[in-house]
C-alpha cells in the first residue's frame, strides 16, 4: 500500500468525523433557530395587519 493511499483514506475518514459534528450541531441548533424564525414571522404578521390588535 503506498503513502497516498494512506493518505487518502485516512482524509476519508477525517471527512466524515467532521461532517459528523457539523451534522450533530446543526440538528441542536435546529430547534432554537426554528423557534425564532417563526417567532419573528409572527410578529412581522401581527406588526403589518393593521386588524389585529385594534386600530393604530
Amino acid at each position: 500500500m503506498s503513502k497516498n493511499t494512506i493518505v487518502t483514506i485516512l482524509a476519508v475518514i477525517g471527512g466524515i468525523v467532521v461532517l459528523g459534528w457539523v451534522l450533530k450541531l446543526a440538528f441542536k441548533l435546529f430547534v432554537p433557530l426554528l423557534l425564532v424564525g417563526v417567532g419573528v414571522a409572527i410578529y412581522l404578521a401581527v406588526k403589518d395587519n393593521k386588524r389585529i390588535g385594534g386600530p393604530k
